[in-house]
């Protein structure tokens, strides 16, 4: 693991740095930083369990893990979470020692420390300081816990002391923290007073240049329909059809949609799993369970009109956000979907739902729409009026675009800020693990 000299990025670099990065499905957040930071001439390590043996990607030397241990039956359901954390987090630590037998020693690290791995890593090297991607602070308020009474937990009763538990890992990586990034905002805004100091706000980046708007756009649905600017298409997007992501507000929506637009063409991305919040009955999947909740409510014909893509490469999804027409995105008060920034930088003309960290990326009647989560009826209203309103779609899309370029653009604003960031976490004086 030696540095390539003799580079122009090597002779422009004011000091060479050992950049351990630690991710359990590594690049994720570090797909771009990473290798950015390789082209400066960093030597850069990812340490994951995702590889299986050692391997490079884009000037990165990958070096896998593997996770030792098994979750223990029937042990109390607070201490699952933190039990699973901590498999990754001894497994990650044994990793780290061998590397530091090899005479291996970052002078930073990198982690998400969601999953709990980075944990013991200040206990092997005490001397580098950490800068840990702060995704999500889970909070006990109305807001978190029961923002959609449809879902409420089977024992709410027991919501407080069960979420503390779930942050025990938070809390403990937080006293070895040296510095956070956060993406937005309102995610920076979840994590305690005592965090919030030593974190900066500085989004992933989107890649402006590439998802932008192509009138040539095409996009091939069910049964080899393909469907072009031409078409009135509606778009609606998630990791995972659930509730998290307002997937049963949208489906309850569909009926009257289909009815009231009866050129329109409505075409979903989404898998069948589940990313946040409760899973579905056993046997079942939100999907499903949803579409069976309208299914009679809807005639052969236009279900003809409603395609579910699934899960799909991204240049599928791209054309599907360059030939929308008019984007949905609804979502709790969650981590903010990359996919929301990515139909902004296309031009899409956007109806999204009232919650606080959609109102980060847009503002009502400048660069989208807004309409209350739950109300569906106000959806249909405002979707009908804005596919019924060129001018208005054309002037969202214009302003949503610029605004995504002007903040969330990875070359010109993100991906130097978070290099800045990992060169300012070489500077600080590290945090030594508490007894």
């Amino acid at each position: 693991m030696t540095c390539k000299k003799g580079t122009q990025s090597f002779s422009k670099n004011p000091f060479i740095m050992k950049i351990l990065c630690i991710h359990q499905n590594f690049p994720g957040q570090y797909k771009h930083l990473a290798p950015a930071l390789a082209a400066k001439g960093h030597e850069v390590v990812a340490l994951t369990p995702k590889v299986k043996k050692a391997t490079t990607w884009n000037g990165v030397t990958v070096l896998p893990y593997q996770i030792q241990g098994q979750s223990t039956r029937g042990i109390h359901p607070w201490l699952t979470d933190l039990e699973t954390k901590l498999l990754r987090a001894t497994s990650c630590y044994r990793a780290a020692l061998a590397l530091k037998k090899q005479g291996y020693a970052p002078d930073v690290i990198l982690a998400h420390h969601g999953w709990g791995e980075s944990l013991f890593l200040k206990d092997v090297w005490p001397q580098a300081p950490m800068g840990l991607y702060c995704e999500l602070y889970h909070l006990t308020t109305d807001t978190f816990v029961g923002f959609d009474p449809e879902f409420q937990t089977p024992s709410p009763e027991t919501d407080l002391p069960r979420i503390r538990m779930k942050n025990i890992n938070n809390r403990l990586h937080e006293e070895i923290m040296d510095a956070g990034i956060s993406p937005t905002v309102f995610q920076a805004g979840t994590f305690p007073p005592e965090w919030r100091e030593r974190i900066t706000v500085a989004h992933d980046g989107i890649d402006t240049d590439l998802v932008r708007a192509d009138p040539q756009a095409r996009l091939e649905v069910t049964d080899g329909r393909v469907l072009t600017r031409d078409d009135e298409v509606i778009t609606f997007i998630n990791r995972n059809l659930e509730p998290y992501r307002g997937y049963h507000i949208f489906m309850r929506a569909l009926p009257e949609i289909l009815r009231r637009r009866p050129n329109a063409q409505v075409t979903l991305i989404g898998g069948d799993e589940v990313s946040y919040g409760a899973k579905p009955p056993k046997g079942k999947t939100w999907k499903q369970i949803f579409i069976d909740e309208v299914v009679d409510e809807i005639s052969e014909a236009d279900w003809q009109r409603v395609h579910f893509l699934g899960r799909v490469p991204y240049e599928r999804f791209l054309s599907m956000m360059q030939v929308s027409r008019v984007h949905v995105y609804l979502t709790y008060p969650f981590v903010l979907s990359w996919s929301l920034l990515e139909a902004m930088s296309a031009e899409c003309a956007i109806i999204a739902s009232d919650t606080e960290p959609v109102r980060e990326a847009l503002t009502e009647d400048e660069t989208g729409w807004l309409v209350d989560f739950f109300d569906h009826a106000a959806l249909v209203e405002r979707l009908c009026a804005l596919l019924d309103d060129p001018e208005a779609r054309a002037r969202l899309g214009a302003n949503a675009r610029a605004l995504a370029r002007e903040r969330y653009d990875l070359k010109t604003r993100c991906l130097p800020r978070h290099i800045a960031w990992v060169e300012q976490l070489a500077t600080l004086t590290p945090r030594r693990p508490r007894d």
